[in-house]
């Protein structure tokens, strides 16, 4: 980060931090109406808008009941609002000193549950900030997340007639400091993971990513492109050759072909090469169904049955200090750029292939 980052931002104005993130059900109640808010969105269910709200309530129907049963091992609802509240807190405390004492708040915008960014925008209109930064929870951006998202506060903010200036970052997946928050994690839980393995068995890294339709990827959407820049900028940060490890993808929802290789197929060639495995959420911030009971419950139980011998998952960063310093600094040299759009790189960190960059769409208007 340069050194005259901090000296763009005024130290007396007022900051309004929004952090984007997925959402999920407060009560059991919420699942079902959570999930038609997910299949309704159009940037995740591409079909002609005469045909998505009748699919989306078939999905959902499909989906409440398995949705129910894997809330219930959490308690009845998602931990994913209380967990971004702790990251936000957090935040909040580590901008004065890394951002030189300008005066910030952080808020939340989920973008199918509560706190919805109507929610947010009028929360946000109430503090009157200066000037806003939108920050994303998703490392990696794809127009099903942080697009969307996106799309869902600028409306939100058309209709409550906020008007301040804002900043956007786009994506972070090869920041320096955010891939060394995830190495550094990552090399203590190998180490303690081998610790636990005879000395002739082999660990294998699986980056499990949320998954995405291949057609929304040939559409040029970047997210794929940089899961693999994220996990190859975390290899390179450990420094260890030796290391066997492997992107994969989980949580299909939809009868298309979705990316590959499945996550569910690397357990499966685990337990052919008679490997451990050491399970990555790469795209993940924070613990949610997907990683407390996808990842912990049901791929841990494949890999019992399939005869792996160890299976093992690195936590999320939640509020872990080394994470939550790497977004204030992202926060800082976000805001340095001034009002607009920007990835962790300022401008583009997408090849042109990728049309979907929201940089480049920037661009091309």
């Amino acid at each position: 980060m340069p050194d005259n980052v901090a000296q763009r931002v005024d130290h007396h104005q007022r900051i309004a931090i929004v952090l984007f993130n997925l959402g999920g059900p407060d009560r059991p109640e919420a699942t079902r109406p959570f999930l038609l808010n997910l299949f309704r969105d159009p940037a995740i269910l591409r079909v002609p808008f005469f045909i998505r709200p009748l699919l989306a309530w078939w999905i959902a129907r499909a989906r409440v009941a398995p949705a129910t049963a894997n809330y219930a091992l959490l308690g009845g609802k998602s931990p994913l609002l209380e967990e971004t509240r702790q990251q936000a807190e957090a935040l909040e405390q580590a901008l004065p000193q890394a951002a030189s004492g300008f005066a910030a708040k952080c808020f939340i915008a989920m973008r199918y549950w509560h706190p919805f960014s109507d929610e947010a925008v009028r929360e946000v209109q109430a503090w009157q900030p200066d000037r806003i930064l939108l920050l994303p929870l998703y490392p990696q951006y794809s127009t099903t997340t942080t697009g969307s998202s996106l799309t869902a506060w600028r409306e939100a903010a058309a209709r409550a007639g906020l008007a301040v200036s804002t900043t956007v970052l786009c994506c972070y997946f090869e920041d320096d400091r955010y891939v060394r928050s995830i190495t550094d994690r990552l090399r203590n839980e190998y180490t303690a993971a081998r610790a636990k393995l005879s000395a002739g068995l082999k660990l294998r890294v699986l980056f499990s990513a949320h998954g995405l339709p291949e057609t929304i990827v040939r559409r040029g959407d970047p997210y794929q492109f940089q899961i693999e820049r994220t996990a190859e900028a975390v290899m390179r940060a450990w420094g260890d050759p030796d290391i066997d490890w492997t992107v994969c993808y989980q949580s299909r929802a939809t009868p298309q072909k979705w990316l590959d290789p499945s996550t569910e197929a690397e357990i499966e060639r685990a337990a052919h090469d008679r490997v451990a495995v050491l399970v990555v959420p790469i795209a993940f911030v924070s613990e949610h169904s997907e990683t407390l009971v996808e990842l912990d419950v049901e791929y841990r139980d494949l890999a019992e049955k399939l005869g792996v011998t160890g299976y093992f998952r690195l936590p999320t960063p939640n509020a872990d200090p080394d994470f939550i310093i790497a977004l204030a600094h992202l926060a800082q040299a976000t805001l340095g750029n001034g009002p607009g759009l920007c990835s962790y790189a300022s401008g583009r960190a997408c090849p042109d292939r990728h049309t979907a960059c929201p940089l480049r769409r920037s661009r091309d208007r």
